[in-house]
């Protein structure tokens, strides 16, 4: 007959086992990336906290922002925080708007079906995405070779087959497409690239952040009149990377 110290003595050399074994698990995890929240759940509170209660009544923007899976347009180190109040950086020095910036500037182009819209500044293709879900049509440049080549594999993986990702300098727009009945312009240009406006339809709305890439920018949204002239309106202050070129 054993001692019960003997079985004590069995029970706390498996347990000290099974911590030694543990140990390299934990390790590993540790360096995993975040995985991202319950994302159906996380979209819905970011559209009713960050947009809705900032007063984004739009329901196509709305339903827009709920559908898309932004988690998806972030790299894996972030996708924890995709659906946080906040920008996020997608390498190469850019980075993914604002959950809120991305509602608002996609609300005052009032798009409807069956617009095209010019994209300026793809990114990770998620406002390209937003805008997909409201419009016929979508055409976005970017100046960057590796974000456009991920923004067309990922269009292409989700199947955004409506949206047509180029690399090339944006300030000359995309003639061979135009007129566009909308542009949206991601980046801040120290001016309004005139191709872009001539490139606007008549009755067509364009968005871009103006001013110098060191400091505060204006939020400006220009319409042009069926005659080609063309009304401007400071919406805020905004800050946004800056507008390159080749």
């Amino acid at each position: 007959m054993r001692e019960p110290g003997h079985h004590r003595h069995h029970r706390h050399c498996r347990r000290a086992l099974a911590r030694l074994m543990l140990l390299p698990l934990l390790a590993a995890a540790a360096t995993l990336p975040a995985t991202p929240p319950a994302t159906d759940a996380a979209r819905e509170r970011m559209v009713a906290q960050q947009i809705k209660a900032r007063g984004i009544t739009d329901p196509r923007v709305l339903a827009a922002m709920e559908a898309v899976p932004r988690h998806r347009f972030v790299p894996p180190a972030y996708q924890a925080r995709a659906y946080d109040d906040t920008p996020l950086p997608i390498g190469h020095g850019q980075t993914i708007s604002q959950p809120y910036i991305v509602a608002l500037m996609t609300a005052q182009l009032a798009l409807e079906r069956p617009m095209k819209v010019l994209e300026i500044g793809t990114g990770s293709g998620y406002q390209a995405a937003v805008l997909a879900h409201i419009v016929d049509a979508v055409y976005t440049i970017e100046i960057v070779q590796a974000l456009a080549e991920q923004a067309q594999q990922r269009m292409t993986a989700m199947g955004y087959d409506q949206v047509a990702v180029r690399h090339a300098d944006g300030y000359a727009g995309w003639p061979q497409q135009a007129p566009f009945d909308a542009i949206i312009v991601t980046a801040a240009a120290a001016y309004v690239p005139p191709p872009l406006l001539q490139q606007l339809a008549p009755g067509g709305r364009m968005i871009i952040p103006v001013g110098s890439p060191f400091g505060v920018q204006r939020l400006m949204l220009l319409q042009k009149d069926a005659d080609g002239a063309v009304r401007s309106r400071d919406l805020m202050p905004v800050r946004f990377v800056p507008f390159t070129r080749q």
